[in-house]
């Protein structure tokens, strides 16, 4: 029997594959051979009416806003719950890795759902399932309880992301989509503030501040079929013949090391911020031996300095490209080793973690840059990558924790700089999907 004669490759698709790639030079990683077809660029300009997309972008944000509460609750309310339930410091704290488990989790199964059965019909089912879980929690009475809670709230709050960038990427041209994820983030750290200012005035009475967070996504959940537009749920060709989960998809021939580098992008990131964010009051307090007043407007300065961070990178990637803002990366990599060697002013240590916090933010665009890199079937399957990472924030505390022991605290927050930096170029060494990028390297030909 003679060997099957390979197929004749198509003239276009050749075309098309030298586009994707560009005339700029860089390295290329990535095998295009197999790699599932991007957005058209036809599809630029077919969006909903621009007072519509305004309308259904402030639900999102509202959707936002109480999913940032729900979320934040396990830290700012951690003292009011630990003394409620008479837990030990490991225990309360305990509570978030119950949750991000769950998030974990959520993040996949929500996202392949949205992205099946439409992200509107999902965004109102996680929005009632982290309501409901939320105020269940004044019921909570035990430690058990306590961890169940969270797990299921982490379910629901893990699609959150996923489904929000899939809806919101196709109401708008996607050259201010990265200006949109900014005025998500901001929403994000509006809500931990007026969680965190909340807390400090009921006192004693904080179950009222789940009731308060829990019901109004509820009763809002409904409005995601009036106020989002139908195109929301509009779903592109799968790449396979049989039907199949979605993230299988991203695991295709073509894009497989790509979604696996991305994968390890945002693992380095949770695990940079778990090392140098996560330690930091420790060290201001312990090491600085600074006063809670003073450690308070540090951390404060450096929180501020992120959501304006988050419109300046937010522009920035919709007008040099989305792996411009890896350069953030690097910056905060350099500001961390800084930090780290300066002396006991404090508006010096305030403007450094000012600076750290600013670059931070540069990943704001990753949920646009994530749904972009992969066909329209998979927005928010793609877009639920940035929550695999969460899997390495399990294990930082005790890695961190560990190298603290041996080699103090301030040399290893110092790993977190190496991390950033690793991160960094591996931001730089993945596709661009900016028409005109600032920075050389590959493209692929998206808008």
């Amino acid at each position: 029997m003679k060997p099957a004669q390979p197929p004749i490759p198509d003239p276009t698709d050749t075309i098309d594959q030298a586009l994707a790639v560009g005339t700029d030079g860089g390295a290329l990683l990535f095998d295009d051979a197999a790699l599932p077809p991007t957005e058209p660029a036809s599809q630029e300009g077919h969006y909903p009416p621009l007072s519509r997309g305004i309308v259904a972008f402030a639900f999102l944000m509202v959707a936002e806003f109480f999913y940032s509460w729900a979320w934040n609750s396990v830290d700012v309310l951690r003292p009011y719950i630990r003394e409620s339930l008479g837990l030990t410091l490991t225990e309360a704290g305990s509570g978030y890795s119950a949750q991000g488990a769950g998030a974990l989790i959520g993040a996949v199964v929500m996202g392949q759902l949205a992205d099946r059965f439409g992200r509107r019909k999902m965004l109102a089912v996680v929005m009632i399932g982290y309501g409901l879980t939320l105020a269940a929690g004044t019921l909570v009475t035990s430690y058990v309880a306590y961890l169940a809670d969270r797990f299921v709230l982490g379910l629901f709050m893990g699609g959150i992301f996923p489904i929000v960038v899939g809806i919101y990427v196709g109401l708008f041209a996607s050259n201010v989509a990265g200006r949109l994820a900014s005025l998500i983030n901001a929403i994000f750290g509006c809500a931990v503030t007026l969680l965190g200012v909340a807390s400090g005035a009921v006192g004693g009475d904080w179950k009222w501040l789940l009731w308060i967070g829990g019901i109004p996504p509820v009763l809002l959940a409904g409005f995601a079929f009036v106020l989002i537009p139908k195109t929301a749920d509009a779903r592109g060709p799968a790449s396979g013949s049989k039907p199949r989960a979605p993230v299988l998809d991203l695991f295709a021939r073509g894009v497989r090391l790509q979604t696996l580098a991305l994968a390890a992008l945002m693992g380095l990131n949770f695990f940079g911020y778990q090392a140098f964010s996560g330690w930091l009051t420790t060290y201001l307090r312990d090491v600085r031996h600074l006063s809670p007043t003073i450690l308070g407007d540090l951390v404060a300065w450096q929180f501020a300095a992120n959501i304006l961070g988050g419109f300046f990178w937010g522009w920035a990637g919709d007008k040099f490209g989305r792996r411009f803002n890896a350069l953030g990366f690097l910056g905060a990599a350099i500001a961390i080793v800084v930090y780290l060697n300066l002396g006991a002013n404090v508006v010096v240590l305030g403007s450094v973690g000012a600076l750290y916090g600013f670059m931070l933010s540069s990943s704001v665009v990753w949920g646009p840059w994530l749904t972009e890199l992969y066909p329209p079937h998979l927005k928010s399957t793609a877009a639920s990558i940035f929550n695999w990472g969460r899997i390495v924030s399990f294990f930082a505390p005790l890695v961190t924790g560990s190298l603290a022991t041996s080699f103090g605290l301030g040399a290893t927050m110092g790993v977190a700089s190496v991390t950033f930096v690793i991160a960094g170029l591996i931001w730089l060494a993945l596709p661009e999907t900016h028409a005109n990028p600032l920075l050389p390297g590959r493209r692929l030909n998206t808008r």
